[in-house]
């Protein structure tokens, strides 16, 4: 047995820490779904100019990310990303969605929405703070 050296990982080296830690976790829970999943706005020549990414695991949607090119900021389409992968989840039984977002971002955005303050982490990045939010759907989410 050895202690490596702290360094970026091999795939293969994440991928066997990622599997033991996944089998570690469903001999509690049972196997999980897990999906990743993304949603785009493209413009007419197909350009990827905004989008949300997530992850469904353990019955929530974690939003790991939403950005909207500068172009198309104030025109609803952050609103209708959010719609679009909550009504996705309800679509997977899945109720309940969390994201991070930081006092630079966009919570009085996702407060609008429904999302809920359970957390904060200041100085997440240096000098500003970092929120976590969450929100639960109901089945009829449309």
């Amino acid at each position: 047995m050895r202690l490596t050296q702290v360094l970026p990982p091999t795939a293969c080296d994440f991928e066997a820490l990622k599997y033991g830690l996944t089998q570690y976790n469903e001999s509690f829970t049972g196997t999980v779904f897990r999906e990743k999943i993304a949603a785009f706005v493209k413009d007419d020549k197909d350009v990827v100019v905004g989008g949300v990414l997530g992850e469904i695991h353990w019955n929530w949607l974690h939003i790991q990310g939403l950005w909207l090119d500068e172009s198309i900021r104030k025109e609803g389409w952050g609103t209708k990303l959010l719609a679009h992968v909550e009504r996705y989840a309800v679509s997977k039984n899945t109720l309940n969605i969390r994201l991070e977002t930081t006092s630079f971002q966009a919570l009085d955005f996702y407060i609008k929405l429904g999302y809920a303050v359970f957390g904060e982490l200041p100085n997440m990045p240096q000098g500003y703070t970092s929120y976590f939010l969450q929100k639960t759907l109901s089945v009829t989410a449309k």
